[in-house]
């Protein structure tokens, strides 16, 4: 295909998917059904992990549960029960260990089966200022909130390719947007690279959520930035897993303020990113108490 051709074929793609996403502003996408579906979720034991453990359960969905925290992983596995999960499995995993991961892995899939829907929701919050920060704390950063991604991946993504079914979920945060490469972003990119349309990709960056994990955070403005609370986000969450959505980011307001960081100068970007708080939404940061 010749130049002029390939351009006019992407403008025609473009305009239609302009068109394509103002339809679906007033006319919601349909929701898929995840009934019977064998879904994995690390960080299960606490927060958001949690919450959508409860609401797959109630959508009639295999749960595969993971946590380091044996307490909160038995409480989230009541819970669920409660709330009708027929099929739940319950591991121990500590997702900075790239052979745990592996061999609790190799256990999923022997007695469960597949893993269909994987949502990488584990994660750790430093809390402080690079300096501040001991060596072993960011090692530790690294590999619960990004490596231990590639871990699972690894594990269970071969299956969604062989079938061309499944879907990866990554819970990341708003911050990441800032000059920072989301990791699912790259693996949608090679899914469409290989035909496999039917592996879908979501990445979620959300605002703080008030679930314990960013205890003594500020926001300058909460009309325009409020303290996300943990159920609106987990539904939220389940939408757009369920509608296929590549990317959410919450609140809404995250959008506009995303789409003027990449057409706007530098200088003007960091002058609302001193607008909103942005360089002190940390300075009070206590985090979850430690239990005793």
């Amino acid at each position: 295909m010749n130049f002029f051709l390939e351009l006019l074929k992407v403008i025609g793609l473009t305009t239609y998917y302009m068109l394509e996403s103002l339809v679906f502003l007033f006319v919601p996408k349909r929701k898929k059904n995840v009934s019977g579906e064998i879904v994995l979720i690390t960080g299960a034991g606490s927060g958001i992990g949690r919450l959508l453990s409860l609401k797959f359960a109630k959508l009639g969905a295999t749960l595969v549960l993971w946590d380091i925290n044996q307490d909160g992983l038995k409480e989230t596995l009541r819970l669920a029960e409660e709330n009708g999960a027929v099929r739940i499995h319950s591991y121990i995993c500590d997702c900075s260990k790239r052979q745990e991961v592996y061999r609790v892995a190799d256990q999923v899939k022997k007695e469960v089966g597949d893993v269909s829907i994987l949502v990488n929701n584990a994660g750790i919050v430093t809390g402080r200022s690079f300096i501040e920060s001991p060596d072993s704390l960011v090692e530790k950063t690294m590999e619960v909130n990004t490596m231990a991604h590639f871990w699972t991946y690894k594990a269970f993504l071969p299956a969604m390719i062989a079938s061309n079914h499944g879907h990866l979920v990554s819970i990341a945060s708003s911050a990441g947007l800032i000059g920072v490469n989301r990791l699912a972003e790259s693996m949608s990119s090679e899914m469409r690279a290989q035909g496999k349309t039917g592996v879908k990709t979501t990445t979620v960056c959300p605002y703080f959520i008030n679930t314990g994990m960013f205890n003594g955070c500020s926001t300058k403005w909460s009309l325009l930035l409020p303290i996300l609370e943990p159920e609106y986000v987990a539904e939220k969450i389940m939408t757009a897993i369920r509608r296929d959505e590549p990317i959410l980011l919450l609140p809404r307001s995250l959008y506009f303020f995303f789409a003027l960081k990449n057409i706007l100068p530098v200088k003007v970007g960091l002058l609302l990113a001193d607008f909103v708080g942005a360089p002190h939404f940390m300075d009070s940061f206590k985090g979850r108490a430690k239990k005793d």
